[in-house]
C-alpha cells in the first residue's frame, strides 16, 4: 500500500498542476429514449411517465398466460434453438415477454447467444433488444458470457453505437460486468469506427463506478487507461482531460507504461509546455523505463504538428547524445512526419543541416539503415518526394558537410528500382571519390538492375569498381553479368569481360564460362569468334571438355565446314590414345556427333576411326542415323571412282559402308 501511494505521488507529479480527483458524471436518463429509437423494439413496455401520455385502451390490458401457455411456448421455443428455427424462437420469446413473463434463465441466454452468432443485422438487432429488455426488467437471468459474446459480435460487426448503448444501459441500471470482460471489445470497436471519444466517457463512467462503489472489479486496465489518453491527447487534445485520466490512474494505483508517457509527451509539445515535457523525462527515469524511443517518437511528432521545427531538431539531437549515437530510436511513421513538417515549413536547409549534425554524433559502428540521414531520404522517396531526396543531398554538399552512406544508399536503391542505372552508377562514383564503399550486397543489387536494363556499360563499370574496392566477394556479380549477356545473346562481350576478370583470384573462371560463349558464337554463326575463343581458353590453360567440342561441331555442321570436324577429331584423338581422356567425357553424344559430322563430309577413314573408339569403349551407336546421312549426300559416290583417287579412301568407304550395312 505504501508503494502504491508513492507511485501515486510520482505520477501526479509528473503533470505538476492535476487537480485532485473529480468524479466523472453519470449518464443522463434523457439515452433510453435514444436507444430505443435505435431498434423500435416491439417487445419493448413504455415507461410509467410515458405511458401516461398515451390513450388508453381497453383492448390495450396486459394479457396472463396460464402455466400450460407458459410450458408450451418455453418448449416450442426450445424446440426451436435446437432446429435453428430462428424466427419460430423469436415469436415464442415474443409471446412470453409480452405477457411480462421470461424464459428460464438457461433458454434466455440460449436465444440471445444464437441471435448474436448468425452475424446479420436482423438478428443482431434482435438480440440487443433482448439483452436491453432483459437488463431493465429482470438482469438476474442474464449471464456475464452472454453479454460478452453480443458485444464480441458487435466489435465483429463494428456497430459501434449499438454497443455504446448496452454499455450505458448496463450502467443505468447497475448491472456492473466486469470491465476485463468488455473493455478491450469497447476500446476496439472505438478504433474502427474513427474516434475513440465515445469510449473516453464510457471509461470516466467506469471509473467512478469503480471508485464510488468500491468494485475493484470495475477498474479498467492500462490498456483502456492508454486508450483514454489516447483519446485526450490525440483527439480532444486537452490538457486538462488528460490531466483527469492520470489523476485517475494515480487513484485507481494503475501504473503507467512507455505509451502512457508518449502520449502526454505529444500533448505537452504540442502545446509547447517544456517545463512538463522535462520533468516526464525525469519521471519516467525514476519509474526506471530505459527505453524512450515512444517518447521521442511521440514529441516529435508533437513538434511537428505545431509547426516547432527547430524543437523537432532539437529533440532529435538529444536523443542520440542520449544514446550515445548507437541506438536506432525513430520509427520509419516518424521520419515521414520529420519530412513533412520541414518541407511544409520550406526549411529544406535546415534538414539538411539537421542530418549534418547527426551524423556527427552517431556511431561509426552504426548500421547505415539504422541512420538518421538513411530514415529521412528513405521517407522523402517513399512519399514520392525523390526530388526532395535529392535536394537534401545537394544542400548538404552545398553547406560542405560529410555526406554518409545512410543519405546516398536510399538514392541508390530508388535508382534501381526505377532502372535509372545509369545515374546510379555515377553516384556510386561519386561515393567512391568520397571515399565511401558500398558494400556487396548494394553492388550486387545495382549490377542486377543494369543487366535487366540491358545497360552492361554500367554493369562492367559497377564490377570494375567492385573489383577495385577489393571486395572479396565478387562472385554473384560475375554470375549475373556473364547469365545477363548470354540471355541477350551477346558472346563478345562476355568474351571481353572474361578475358578482362580471367587473372582475379576472386573470381573462380571454369571450363563452363569459355563454353558458354563458345556455345553462343557457334549457335550465332560466328565460327571464327568461336575458334578464337577456343585458343585463348587453351592458350590459358583451360582444358576443353566434350561440351566444348560439341558446340564446335555442331556450329560447323551447320556452316557445312566438315574438314574443321576432322581437325577436332585428330586433336581429341591424340588426347584420348592410351585412355588419357584428360577430361573429355568421350561419350554417346560426342560420338554421334562425330560420326554424322564425318559421314556428311565423306572421311569416312575418320569415320572408322570414331566406330573403333566407340567399339573399344563399349558405346552404343544407332547405325540408321548414318545410312541416312550417306545417303544425302553420297548416294552416287561409287567405289570404282575412288579406286583410282585413292586406295586408302576406297577401303575407308567399303569399311563404312559393310559396318553400316550399305552393301546389301
Amino acid at each position: 500500500m505504501q508503494c502504491l501511494q508513492i507511485y501515486g505521488e510520482m505520477w501526479r507529479k509528473a503533470v505538476c498542476s492535476i487537480p485532485p480527483y473529480r468524479p466523472f458524471s453519470s449518464s443522463s436518463a434523457t439515452d433510453i429514449p435514444t436507444l430505443y429509437s435505435f431498434l423500435q423494439p416491439s417487445i419493448f413496455a413504455l415507461k410509467p411517465n410515458e405511458q401516461s401520455k398515451q390513450p388508453q385502451d381497453s383492448n390495450s390490458q396486459t394479457k396472463t398466460l396460464t402455466e400450460e401457455q407458459k410450458t408450451t411456448l418455453q418448449t416450442t421455443l426450445e424446440k426451436s434453438l435446437l432446429t435453428h428455427n430462428t424466427d419460430e424462437a423469436w415469436k415464442s420469446f415474443k409471446a412470453l415477454t409480452t405477457c411480462c413473463t421470461f424464459p428460464n434463465k438457461p433458454l434466455t441466454n440460449s436465444l440471445i447467444t444464437h441471435l448474436s452468432s448468425l452475424q446479420d443485422t436482423q438478428n443482431l438487432k434482435r438480440a440487443f433488444a433482448s439483452v436491453v429488455f432483459v437488463i431493465e426488467k429482470d438482469p438476474k437471468l442474464l449471464s456475464f458470457e452472454t453479454v460478452t459474446t453480443l458485444l464480441s459480435s458487435m466489435n465483429f460487426a463494428n456497430t459501434a453505437a449499438p454497443a455504446f448503448a448496452l454499455i450505458k444501459c448496463m450502467f443505468r441500471n447497475r448491472y456492473f460486468v466486469p470491465f476485463g470482460l468488455w473493455g478491450n471489445m469497447l476500446v476496439d470497436v472505438s478504433r474502427k469506427s474513427g474516434s475513440l471519444v465515445a469510449f473516453l466517457r464510457v471509461f470516466e463512467e467506469c471509473c467512478r463506478i469503480a471508485i464510488d462503489e468500491n468494485l475493484n472489479y470495475m477498474k479498467p486496465d492500462l490498456a483502456a487507461c492508454n486508450a483514454a489518453l489516447e483519446c485526450c491527447c490525440c483527439e480532444l487534445e486537452s490538457v486538462s482531460d488528460a490531466e483527469k485520466v492520470v489523476a485517475t490512474m494515480s487513484v485507481l494505483g494503475v501504473r503507467p507504461d512507455e505509451s502512457s508517457f508518449g502520449f502526454l509527451s505529444y500533448l505537452f509539445a504540442l502545446k509547447g509546455l517544456e517545463k512538463k515535457i522535462d520533468e516526464l523525462e525525469k519521471l519516467m527515469v525514476e519509474f526506471g523505463f530505459s527505453n524512450k524511443r515512444v517518447f521521442f517518437n511521440s514529441l516529435i511528432g508533437g513538434y511537428v504538428k505545431s509547426g516547432k521545427i527547430d524543437s523537432v531538431s532539437t529533440t532529435v539531437l538529444h536523443s542520440l547524445r542520449e544514446g550515445n549515437g548507437k541506438e536506432w530510436i525513430f520509427s520509419d511513421e516518424t521520419h515521414c512526419e520529420v519530412v513533412k513538417g520541414y518541407i511544409q515549413n520550406g526549411a529544406m536547409k535546415s534538414l539538411a543541416s539537421l542530418i549534418i549534425e547527426a551524423q556527427k554524433l552517431e556511431s561509426s559502428m552504426l548500421e547505415v539503415d539504422k541512420s538518421i540521414g538513411y530514415g529521412i531520404i528513405s521517407a522523402c522517396i517513399n512519399l514520392g518526394l525523390a526530388d526532395k531526396a535529392h535536394s537534401i543531398l545537394d544542400e548538404m554538399n552545398a553547406q560542405s558537410g560529410s555526406v554518409g552512406l545512410g543519405v546516398y544508399v536510399p538514392i541508390l536503391k530508388a535508382y534501381s528500382k526505377e532502372h535509372r542505372t545509369a545515374e546510379a552508377t555515377q553516384l556510386v562514383m561519386d561515393i567512391g571519390n568520397s571515399g565511401l564503399q558500398l558494400d556487396a550486397g548494394m553492388y550486387d543489387m545495382l549490377i542486377e538492375a543494369s543487366m535487366t536494363s540491358q545497360d552492361f556499360q554500367s554493369a562492367f563499370t559497377l564490377f570494375r569498381d567492385m573489383r577495385d574496392a577489393r571486395i572479396l566477394d565478387l562472385k554473384g556479380s560475375y554470375l549475373t553479368i556473364m547469365t545477363g549477356l548470354m540471355e541477350n545473346q551477346r558472346p563478345e562481350l562476355m568474351a571481353a569481360f572474361l578475358d578482362e576478370v580471367v587473372e582475379d583470384p576472386r573470381i573462380e573462371v571454369k571450363t563452363h564460362d569459355w563454353n558458354s560463349i563458345i556455345h553462343a558464337f557457334c549457335k550465332a554463326g560466328r565460327l571464327e569468334d568461336a575458334r578464337r575463343t577456343f585458343r585463348r581458353m587453351t592458350f590459358l590453360q583451360f582444358e576443353p571438355n566434350d561440351q566444348t567440342y560439341l558446340s564446335l561441331i555442331n556450329g560447323y555442321v551447320t556452316a557445312e565446314k566438315y574438314f574443321s570436324v576432322l581437325m577436332l577429331w585428330n586433336e581429341i584423338k591424340r588426347k584420348i590414345s592410351g585412355g588419357k581422356e584428360k577430361g573429355i567425357n568421350f561419350d554417346h553424344n560426342l560420338v554421334d556427333a562425330f560420326l554424322y559430322a564425318l559421314v556428311k563430309g565423306g572421311f569416312f577413314d575418320a569415320v572408322m576411326q570414331v566406330v573403333e573408339k566407340s567399339q573399344e569403349m563399349k558405346i552404343f551407336v544407332d547405325k540408321w542415323r548414318y545410312k541416312q546421312a550417306f545417303m544425302e549426300k553420297h548416294k552416287k559416290l561409287k567405289v570404282s571412282k575412288l579406286r583410282r583417287r585413292s586406295f586408302r579412301k576406297m577401303e575407308a568407304l567399303i569399311a563404312f559402308k559393310n559396318w553400316a550395312g550399305l552393301n546389301a
